[in-house]
């Protein structure tokens, strides 16, 4: 269920500080508050012109906060039900993104640093959702479980870096999908049991990858 959204709204300012040394620029979220690029991640990390198993390497090396951290502290800035954490690479920084269901069903994507576990920003999203989407009823179905998005992480933590935890996203809200990345960089991808937090391997995901 990755709800990923993308910045629309166009250059609100530009604050030049000092003699031209750096550029602030302010744009507008979802929700319409400002949101400066300044508050970028800490975390730099090598993605261009290297293999797709050393780019896993290095973003999950670079992770230094883990996944249920991360969770955490957006729950922090935004209490509610944590849906997902995703970690991603935007222009050479690396950031994870939370998606949390916060007050009166709304959807909230907040950006934590994987370097400080620092809140960066937040906005809400008010795309139109599908019915497999519907916040009360992703809430609702979360919130009676009895494993959430951090012990997800935790349970899968022992079969590799943590790199992505969201709930499943046919419908039926059963499993937490996890992937996590190796030493070697090979990523796999893992449910969790939303009752028992037992961890098994996604033969789907696992069958797509023996096709290729």
């Amino acid at each position: 269920m990755k709800r990923r959204t993308t910045v629309i709204s166009a250059v609100a300012a530009v604050a030049l500080i000092g003699a031209g040394t750096a550029t602030a620029v302010a744009v507008s979220g979802d929700d319409g508050s400002a949101k400066s690029t300044a508050n970028r991640s800490s975390v730099r990390v090598v993605d261009d012109g290297v293999s797709d198993a050393q780019e896993n390497v290095n973003e999950a090396k670079g992770a230094q906060v883990k996944a249920e951290d991360a969770i955490a502290a957006a729950l922090k800035r935004t209490p509610g039900v944590a849906v997902g954490a995703d970690l991603d690479s935007d222009d050479g920084r690396l950031v994870w993104d939370v998606d949390v269901i916060g007050s009166g069903s709304t959807w909230h994507h907040i950006e934590v640093d994987p370097g400080t576990g620092k809140v960066l920003g937040s906005h809400v999203e008010k795309d139109e959702k599908d019915e497999d989407d519907d916040p009360a009823r992703v809430a609702g179905a979360l919130k009676n479980a009895s494993t959430s998005a951090e012990d997800a992480a935790r349970a899968a933590a022992a079969k590799g870096t943590v790199t992505s935890v969201d709930a499943d996203d046919d419908g039926s809200v059963r499993v937490w999908e996890v992937e996590t990345t190796s030493a070697d960089g090979t990523q796999r991808d893992w449910h969790v049991d939303l009752g028992s937090g037992a961890v098994t391997v996604d033969r789907a995901s696992s069958s797509d990858a023996d096709d290729d």
